[in-house]
Formats: C-alpha cells, structure tokens, sequence
C-alpha cells in the first residue's frame, strides 16, 4: 500500500455521505423542523392572544378607573354642593330666627311702652282726682263756703292743663 493511498479522495465515498447528509436533512425537516415550527409557532399564537388579553384587561382596568373617578369627582361635587346648600339653609333660617328675635323683641318694647303710657295716663288721672279732692277740700275751709264740685273741676282742671303745658 502507498503512503497517498491514504490521502486519496475517493468520489462515491463523498456522494455517499453527501447523500446520506440530504436524506437526514429531509427527514429531520419532515418529522424535527416542521413540528418545531408549528409548536413554536402556536407558541407564539398563544402568546400573542394572552398579550392581547392582558391589553384588553389593561384597558378595561384604566376604563373603570376614569369611570371611579368621574363617580368620585361627581360624588365629592354632590358633597360640596349638599354642605352649601345646607349653609345657606342655616344661614338663612339663622337670618329669620334673627328677624323674629327683632320683631318679638320691638314687640315687647312697643307694649312696654304702650303699657308705661297708659299706666302714666291712669297715674295722672288718679293723682288730678286726688288733687282735686284736696283742692276742694282746701278751699272750703280757705273760702269757708262750699264751692260746687262742677265749679271746682273746671277750677282745678284748668290749673292742671296750664300746669303741664308750662
């Protein structure tokens, strides 16, 4: 045998093996690639469709967020106005309990007053008989003669009336 024996390429040996490599070549593409594929590909569905769900979720989540916080603005806008409203109710009843406080208050002074005149009046009438009865009295025993009670009245209110008018 010779050294370039060895070495020597040999033509069917490379066919061969060439021909062995395209026949695992299509059997790993028929029964290794193409189930790979498909596995990686519904894989990848399957992903995609939770990615969208977690979108949709995402979305609806941010949806129901701006609807609670549109509720809670509404709800917070009703407070103020319901606080308002009730101030403005206390206010203005204060503003009449107030009025009818006044109104009850001159009431009473009017008839205080009224009452003061009147008990004034009565008090002058009481006291201008009073006069009038020691007036006469005092006359008769001055004059030593008995004035009528007609004649002494007229006497004694006409002194009065000068009296107060002075």
């Amino acid at each position: 045998m010779n050294e370039l024996d060895v070495i020597s390429v040999n033509i069917w040996q490379i066919i061969i093996s060439l021909a062995n490599l395209v026949i695992l070549y299509l059997i790993f593409r028929k029964f290794l690639f193409k189930p790979v594929k498909e596995i990686v590909a519904k894989r990848n569905s399957e992903v995609m469709a939770e990615y969208d769900k977690a979108t949709k979720a995402t979305n609806e989540a941010n949806e129901l967020k701006a609807s609670w916080e549109e509720k809670m603005q509404t709800a917070d806008d009703k407070a103020d106005e319901i606080i308002k409203n009730a101030i403005e109710k206390a206010d203005h009843r204060s503003e009449v309990l107030l009025y009818e406080s006044r109104e009850k208050a001159e009431s009473i002074i009017r008839k205080a007053k009224a009452e003061a005149e009147r008990d004034k009046l009565d008090a002058q009438a009481t006291i201008k008989q009073e006069i009038v009865g020691v007036s006469a009295a005092i006359s008769e025993k001055i004059i030593g003669r008995e004035i009528n009670m007609e004649d002494h009245r007229d006497l004694i209110d006409s002194f009065i009336d000068n009296m107060g008018d002075e």
